[in-house]
């Protein structure tokens, strides 16, 4: 873990080329792009230039409301995120109302859409319908930094000494290259390519460790049996950082998340499209079909009945698949994604969970309060049950069973990926991020989409996101 935890910070050097140009997944073309006043910014400054006094105690007698994602986390340890918000009112006074649901947008969304917004809200992005995203883009994201000077509510220490270097520093929780924090790091996740490591051992297969090794693998399977399926396409963005690094490395890696001029033109990007388009060739069929938020159980299903070997997802994995039938003798795998050549190096994408604030929560003092408290002992511990792991210092060191093998990727050699697709203003015609890179996978699978075009329209797209990039 140690070993991860400064590849991790290692990683975070590399990208400071793509901190310098503003990263975030942040693709969702809705709205203006100016930032709602909050009570910490100054009418002619669109920032929050006091960072370094955090916010007042907010009184006891306030109720501020949390929504938060209904995950496999929480499907592991139900109750999860009441624990925890139980466990903050008996440390402030403060009472919350919590939203829980697998499908927060749809819960959440038509209330703000009335101007109605939750205090806090736990929401990542790469979700199907991109609120976050649209958060982002419209900048109606509350400036957090001051939180990280605040003392952890029922503690002594400050929140920045509870979290591990680098991890508010990232493309991901400061989308806006400000030097501000926007988004809190929540859970982080190892990602890469899930399988049923009992089907291994049962017919003595060796998990490829290239990419040759990978097709020569999908060629010797019975007819019904797949090498490969997804989730939904959403799950392609772990997917193709990790792939987009262990082909190009770090240069190539920072300058194809700011859209570098010609950059899918280099061989690398070229390798990259011919993997992910042979792959989609040796792809259970039924997946598209299947890829969105309502059925995508039933392609990891697909895993667990042995009807395709590998998928691309997190650990949460185990907790959301807990009770969902399976072959005899299924056991979780976890494998880094190829290296491009015999002798090189595999990669895992550091996937990141965000905690973040409406600009217009209506209790702004006491949803830095909870959001602080996130990262205290007890929070952690109960977010712990539920496999549910921060970036706060030790929090590893007791991991056993299929946790201790998923967050030892990066000791077992494998290269850590961090940061996402840089943000750019919304442009009418303009797609998301996942709309142009990764949503056309389905296509590629189900053979509505040729590469070529796929190609094609990522040039077009990136040329009109590199114009637009946020400063």
């Amino acid at each position: 873990m140690k070993k991860f935890l400064s590849m991790i910070l290692a990683s975070v050097m590399v990208l400071s080329l793509l901190a310098g140009c503003g990263g975030g997944n942040s693709n969702q073309p809705t709205g203006g792009d100016q930032p709602q006043q909050t009570d910490n910014q100054t009418p002619d400054n669109n920032t929050n230039t006091n960072t370094n006094t955090p916010a007042e105690p907010a009184a006891e007698d306030v109720t501020i409301q949390v929504a938060a994602l209904a995950s496999g986390y929480e499907e592991a340890y139900p109750g999860m995120w009441q624990e925890v918000c139980d466990a903050f009112t008996a440390a402030t006074g403060i009472k919350v109302e919590l939203i829980c649901d697998k499908m927060l947008e749809d819960v959440i969304g038509p209330s703000m859409q009335g101007g109605d917004f939750p205090d806090v809200i736990h929401l990542a992005t790469g979700r199907e319908k991109g609120l976050t995203e649209q958060f982002i883009k419209d900048r109606n994201i509350a400036d957090i930094t001051d939180v990280l000077s605040m003392t952890v509510p029922g503690e002594s220490v400050k929140v920045s000494d509870k979290i591990v270097g680098g991890f508010t520093d990232t493309s991901v929780t400061n989308p806006y290259n400000d030097g501000h924090t926007y988004l809190a790091p929540m859970f982080y996740s190892p990602c890469g390519l899930f399988y049923n490591a009992g089907l291994f051992e049962q017919n003595g297969w060796t998990v490829p460790t290239t990419w040759d090794e990978m097709w020569a693998l999908a060629d010797s399977l019975p007819e019904d049996m797949y090498l490969f399926t997804y989730p939904t396409t959403g799950y392609f963005d772990a997917f193709l950082y990790a792939l987009m690094y262990s082909v190009g490395g770090p240069e190539f890696y920072n300058n194809a998340l700011v859209y570098g001029e010609g950059v899918w033109d280099t061989p690398e990007a070229q390798e990259c499209f011919e993997i992910i388009a042979k792959l989609a060739s040796y792809t259970n069929p039924v997946t598209p079909a299947q890829a969105n938020d309502q059925d995508f159980t039933q392609n990891q299903q697909l895993v667990l009945d042995n009807k395709a070997l590998f998928m691309p997802n997190g650990t949460w994995i185990v907790g959301e698949m807990e009770d969902a039938p399976r072959a005899d003798g299924f056991a979780w795998g976890m494998t880094a994604l190829p290296a491009a050549k015999s002798g090189g190096s595999g990669a895992s994408y550091c996937w990141l969970e965000q905690a973040w604030i409406p600009a217009e929560a209506p209790h702004l003092d006491a949803a830095k309060q909870f959001v602080a408290f996130l990262y205290s002992d007890e929070a952690c511990a109960i977010f712990a049950k539920g496999g549910a792991i921060q970036p706060v210092p030790g929090l590893t060191d007791n991991l056993d069973g299929d946790n201790k093998m998923f967050y030892s990727i990066y000791d077992n050699g494998a290269d850590a990926a961090m940061g996402n697709f840089a943000a750019y203003e919304a442009v009418a015609g303009l797609g998301t991020v996942r709309e142009v890179f990764l949503d056309p996978v389905n296509g590629l699978v189900n053979g509505s989409l040729t590469k070529d075009q796929w190609i094609a329209d990522v040039k077009t797209a990136s040329d009109q996101m590199r114009e637009n990039i946020m400063e």
